[in-house]
């Protein structure tokens, strides 16, 4: 079973496929400029769905910034409630 979405895992899928700490994941930069392709967008975004987000890539696409994931993420995931966003 897939770990929860969370922010901290939200961090660490981004810093593993861009290569850094998941501290170093700055929410305010934006995944083209950050070096991630469509290939590794679908990547993330499989992941995602499995861990619950009720997303797709052109969710994503629309959004230019991690930090805006981020907020689709957190209103997206199945099963939780508003407390844990």
């Amino acid at each position: 079973m897939p770990e929860p979405l969370t922010l901290d895992t939200f961090r660490a899928d981004l810093a593993e496929l861009l290569f850094l700490q998941p501290g170093e994941v700055d929410l305010d930069d934006g995944p083209l400029e950050s070096g991630l392709d469509s290939l590794r967008i679908v990547t993330l975004l499989e992941r995602w769905q499995a861990a619950g987000a009720d997303i797709g890539f052109v969710d994503l696409a629309e959004r230019t910034t991690f930090r805006a994931w981020w907020h689709l993420l957190a209103g997206r995931r199945t099963g939780v409630t508003r407390a844990d966003t």
